[in-house]
């Protein structure tokens, strides 16, 4: 019997994913996504305990779609982050009080009836408590400049600085949350060596 064809939503959308040493203009389709929404310190608690949740979620739901015959490769994780206002480039605000929208791209087939499924089988296991708090969410961020930014995420200043030169020098203005996309994982790669996905809409 053929293996079972797993669908990559990277190999799929692969114009929304290049990772560009210099600014560029993208379009950014309407896609789905699992989300769960916090404030606080990026490396905080609350926060780390939402990623726990969500990947517990994608993880399950994943499995479960698996076995009825629908494979897929569950997506990097992804951030939205802003402070008193959403159309600035990076939160001006102290990190105390970031607000954050943590998201994972999911298959246009994944309903809110499969993710209301999934939950009670978490909590019945006792598992990542705030599960209950993940939620599924359409965005359509539409025209972007994006950017691949290499080392800590701290050091992100100087990335979006060109990035914002691009927008001015195209008489564009931003619109929306700071979006990153995390193509490493901070807990096995060194800071220095992070690769991150910086995207910012605009119109």
């Amino acid at each position: 019997m053929a293996a079972m064809a797993k669908l990559d939503l990277y190999k799929e959308h692969k114009q929304e994913y290049i990772t560009p040493k210099k600014p560029a203009l993208i379009k950014v389709g309407s896609a789905k996504y699992l989300t769960i929404a916090g404030c606080g310190e990026p490396g905080g608690e609350a926060l780390q305990a939402c990623v726990g949740a969500l990947y517990s979620v994608a993880f399950t739901l994943k499995m479960e779609k698996k076995f009825a015959g629908q494979d897929y490769r569950v997506c990097h994780l992804e951030g939205l982050w802003w402070g008193d206002s959403v159309d600035q480039p990076l939160p001006e605000a102290a990190p105390s009080a970031w607000n954050w929208k943590l998201l994972i791209r999911v298959p246009e087939f994944i309903t809110k009836r499969d993710l209301d499924k999934t939950i009670p089988k978490l909590e019945e296991k006792g598992k990542a408590a705030e599960a209950a708090s993940v939620e599924l969410e359409r965005i359509n961020e539409g025209l972007s400049v994006q950017m691949l930014h290499v080392g800590p995420y701290s050091k992100e200043k100087k990335t979006v600085a060109e990035m914002m030169i691009l927008a001015e020098s195209k008489s564009l203005s931003f619109r929306g949350p700071h979006h990153e996309i995390y193509l490493s994982d901070p807990r096995r790669v060194a800071p220095e060596r992070l690769r991150t996905i910086l995207r910012l809409p605009v119109q």
